[in-house]
């Protein structure tokens, strides 16, 4: 990385984390970009240059996120389905507790912000929605079928989401944040099993005791 990209990062992360700062005192509805841009010494249109929208400021890892979601899909090794490679990388961000596993601690109080804020709960759902399109940009071009590749892009698109979420919700419930990091990778395996055997093979034996019954009946 060059010396002016690594001042473009440095700055991007020091307006975010400034804006951070003031969502956390103030609530993210109540700040304004101005203020943002007064606090972080730069200009409004500076914020703008980095941030399109103010929610990107409290959000800002989606598009990191994004990038390498695609980096993992196109450069999986030859052979390797694409459900093996989401597998591995949310495992990967779990061994190394990162901020987008969700068992970081301390990210109760970054999940308050944003289930208080309309805003930034609207923006969660449209950048699941871009993940979803890029994933299905991507397999469009390996496999020349788009709407296979749509559905398995949603499908995808929901598997990650509910990983996260099942982390998150578990914090905002008051988990104690190492519970939930020892417990993530068993999420992640059912999720992805899911994907990969379907439904009816993964029924819990109670379901098919159940569905034995009926059918003795």
């Amino acid at each position: 990385m060059g010396l002016r990209e690594e001042k473009k990062r440095a700055t991007r992360r020091h307006i975010s984390d400034v804006a951070t700062g003031l969502f956390a005192v103030k609530g993210f509805d109540n700040v304004t970009v101005a203020e943002v841009a007064e606090a972080a010494g730069v200009s409004k249109m500076t914020v703008f240059n980095y941030f399109p929208r103010k929610e990107d400021l409290f959000l800002d890892r989606h598009a990191d996120r994004l990038r390498e979601l695609e980096r993992v899909v196109r450069e999986r090794p030859a052979g390797q389905d694409v459900v093996t490679a989401l597998r591995r990388y949310h495992h990967e961000l779990v061994r190394q507790r990162h901020p987008l596993s969700g068992t970081r601690p301390g990210t109760a109080g970054f999940l308050s912000i944003l289930r208080a804020s309309p805003a930034l709960v609207t923006r969660t759902y449209e950048q699941s929605r871009e993940i979803a399109a890029m994933l299905a940009d991507v397999l469009t071009e390996e496999t020349g079928d788009p709407v296979e590749a749509r559905l398995t892009a949603n499908l995808l698109t929901a598997a990650i989401d509910s990983i996260y979420e099942r982390a998150t919700s578990r914090l905002l419930d008051g988990d104690d944040p190492d519970d939930v990091h020892r417990d993530q990778p068993a999420v992640i395996d059912r999720a992805f099993d899911l994907l990969q055997h379907g439904l009816d093979g993964a029924k819990p034996p109670r379901s098919r005791r159940g569905s034995a019954a009926g059918s003795a009946g």
